[in-house]
């Protein structure tokens, strides 16, 4: 579903993202493991079109992003949550949706249809006529997982989607999630610096300075990284690294 093909993104002399190859296939759950400063969010910007890279190639559901006669196909086959909340505090649930349905060109009985039911299966449904700002920021989170994949995408990219969220709001978000690839197929890359959260993934690829250090599963990525777990693997490694860089 998902493919990036040395993939370069500099920013002057520093460079972001180093011939990143990576790919992702329909109803897999990969953790895309972190530290900050690694780059996991230039990536995002760059897949999401928002940004364009140097070098490279980018391929959604096979339709290229980085060719004006493809680049709208491929963005139909995205859904995003970024880091930061992007709703209107100020309209409600429902608003918020039926906005994002609009842009998306969605007939109004399909988005409500897919509102009600998309909101009921994260349990937010009872507020659906409440505005945003009064929402709990896991909440805030689920309207916007609605949101990203009211469109039924075949990719979905989630960049630090938990960031802020009490222990309770991020299991019952990472659980609301997992239930969404197994049930629709959906690929899911989600970027995170903690280890706790891709331990559970059906693969993990460990970013550090733009470039991509290990893929595997998460026993695969311990091994690799030599730690006897993947926490330890991951500090150890990312923490090599930079002694060396400062060393020389």
């Amino acid at each position: 579903m998902l493919r990036t093909t040395g993939l370069t993104k500099r920013y002057g002399a520093r460079v972001a993202l180093k011939g990143l190859s990576l790919s992702l296939a329909s109803g897999q759950f990969v953790a895309l493991l972190g530290p900050n400063g690694a780059g996991k969010s230039t990536l995002f910007q760059v897949l999401t079109g928002l940004f364009a890279a140097d070098e490279g190639e980018v391929e959604v559901a096979g339709h290229s992003l980085g060719r004006s006669a493809t680049a709208t196909a491929a963005l139909r086959h995205i859904g995003v949550v970024f880091q930061q909340i992007s709703l209107d505090l100020d309209l409600s649930i429902r608003r918020n949706l039926l906005f994002q349905a609009d842009l998306h060109g969605l007939p109004r009985r399909l988005a409500v249809q897919r509102i009600e039911a998309d909101c009921a299966r994260l349990g937010i449904e009872p507020n659906l006529d409440r505005k945003v700002r009064e929402l709990s920021g896991g909440n805030r989170r689920k309207v916007e997982l609605v949101r990203a994949l009211l469109h039924r995408p075949s990719v979905l990219l989630m960049d630090e989607a938990t960031v802020g969220l009490d222990p309770k709001s991020r299991q019952d978000l990472m659980r609301a999630l997992r239930a969404d690839v197994k049930e629709r197929g959906v690929g899911v890359l989600w970027a995170t610096h903690l280890v706790g959260e891709a331990e559970g993934a059906d693969r993990v690829l460990v970013l550090h300075k733009g470039e991509l250090l290990c893929d595997g599963t998460p026993a695969e990525v311990t091994q690799a990284l030599g730690g006897t777990t993947l926490e330890a693997g991951f500090i150890s490694r990312t923490n090599e690294t930079r002694q060396k860089e400062t060393s020389t």
